[in-house]
């Protein structure tokens, strides 16, 4: 089962943040905007990314914290209240 979220990382220390979260799930986390689609456990590939952008995740798999998380870094206009 696949799972799409929005997510704004605002600063390095998002990504950071991002990058630490991802890399605790068992199954590939994809982060992706227009047609560049990158790893989302890659800290080097998550900063090549136009962090200015609404960026896109897609998760191959279910981890309930990392979802809670990914709440709280969409954008303003995608939180669920």
């Amino acid at each position: 089962m696949m799972k799409e979220r929005k997510i704004k990382l605002v600063s390095i220390a998002d990504a950071k943040t991002f990058v630490t979260a991802a890399m605790k799930c068992d199954f590939d986390v994809d982060v992706f905007y227009n047609r560049v689609v990158i790893d989302g456990k890659s800290i080097l590939g998550v900063l090549s990314m136009d962090l200015t952008k609404t960026l896109f995740v897609r998760l191959h798999g279910e981890n309930k914290e990392f979802e809670e998380y990914l709440e709280t870094i969409a954008p303003a206009d995608e939180k669920i209240a």
